[in-house]
């Protein structure tokens, strides 16, 4: 099956089916895939909700983001993880993650929001104290924001953390044993969250431009113009000290360890589309997208380019394909108001969910499901 064949009927229904079939009624939300991952993450939560949304339920969707950000801490630190079962290895805290995770609740919201479902002054003031904690905590003297763990960035596995874990090869079992060593080299604050490391901080790229988005996203949300003032502010130091012009990507700025690897052109460098002023920027960034000797597959937007020597699109964050990067760079494209790329990367994206079977990430070339096999964030496409 190829893009031009999909049924785009069976994406909402095939959606709906995934969602329902994990939905924890006495918890409120879906953990990922029940088997694999049966605890709560923060940004597919998000995912979940904004993909409960367009599919007229929007008063679960309401509850799944109520759930996630059910885990925040009283100084507005939101986890990355709330653990369903036995205490997971996380940081210090014994039932939630100590990391955070892309600040996607603000757009959740909205999109609720718009669908007119009123996510209420409670779950808004939540949206608002988790941005706070970031801006307090979480920004370097030139007004980036950092992270201190590649599972704050939900790309876990991506080649820009190469020169961290020193590997001559990819290998995800020594990417996994580094993700757990870096744990012990975290700094904790006394509620429990992650604050800075003795080995990695890293400005990073997509993280910084889901910031920008999640501010502006709030101003929306609050009528507080503050909040877009910051979100204008963040896209524009964004611009100015994370943009490759030979890339033509913004890529991650290492401020305690890294190398040269940081500016692997990777999808998630796209994501600056959503917040730049520069239309330059975006002509290049967007143009790039669904050219097939950049990131555009048959069956969805490839993390590397095609032709890139690191690519390999049957890898865990080595050249997959990931629906809710599909997602965001839609919404990205049809901000700019590229009806085009915005309507390509629907179809690649229905033709990677429905060809993997809704599977957590999929093989952009053919479209073969890896990872866990029905994952409830593919749904995310019921919302394109």
């Amino acid at each position: 099956m190829t893009s031009s064949e999909v049924d785009a009927e069976a994406v909402p229904a095939g959606a709906l089916g995934v969602l329902r079939s994990s939905w924890l009624e006495a918890d409120g939300f879906c953990p990922p895939n029940p088997e694999v991952y049966p605890h709560q993450w923060l940004w597919d939560s998000c995912f979940h909700a904004i993909a409960w949304s367009a599919l007229g339920d929007g008063a679960r969707g309401l509850r799944e983001l109520r759930s996630c950000l059910g885990g925040q801490l009283d100084s507005g630190f939101v986890p990355h993880m709330r653990y369903l079962g036995p205490t997971v290895n996380r940081g210090p805290l014994s039932d939630r993650s100590s990391f955070t995770q892309p600040p996607v609740y603000a757009h959740a919201a909205r999109v609720l929001a718009r669908r007119g479902t009123e996510p209420g002054a409670d779950l808004v003031g939540a949206v608002v104290s988790a941005l706070e904690w970031l801006w307090r905590h979480r920004r370097t003297p030139e007004g980036l924001l950092y992270v201190v763990h590649p599972w704050e960035t939900g790309t876990d596995d991506s080649p820009r953390w190469d020169d961290w874990v020193q590997l001559p090869d990819y290998d995800h079992a020594a990417y996994s044993a580094f993700d757990r060593d870096l744990v012990g080299a975290t700094y904790f604050d006394r509620t429990g969250a992650a604050v800075w490391s003795r080995s990695l901080a890293c400005a990073q790229a997509s993280f910084n431009a889901l910031g920008a988005h999640a501010a502006l996203e709030c101003a929306e949300l609050t009528g507080d113009d503050r909040w877009r003032v910051r979100g204008e502010e963040l896209a524009g130091v964004t611009d100015d000290l994370l943009w490759d012009d030979e890339e033509g990507l913004w890529v991650d700025l290492p401020l305690l360890g890294g190398g040269a690897r940081c500016r692997v052109p990777t999808l998630d460098g796209a994501l600056g589309a959503l917040v730049t002023d520069d239309p330059a920027k975006v002509e290049r960034v967007l143009g790039r997208l669904c050219n097939p000797e950049g990131f555009g597959s048959p069956y969805g937007l490839a993390y590397l380019p095609r032709g890139h020597a690191s690519y390999e699109p049957g890898e865990y964050w080595r050249g997959a394909a990931w629906p809710q990067l599909n997602y965001l760079l839609a919404c990205a494209a049809q901000r700019c108001g590229d009806d085009t790329t915005y309507t390509r990367i629907r179809e690649m994206t229905y033709a990677g969910v429905l060809a993997s079977g809704f599977a957590e990430y999929w093989n952009p070339e053919d479209g073969t499901g890896l990872g866990a096999v029905r994952q409830g964030w593919e749904a995310v496409a019921a919302a394109l």
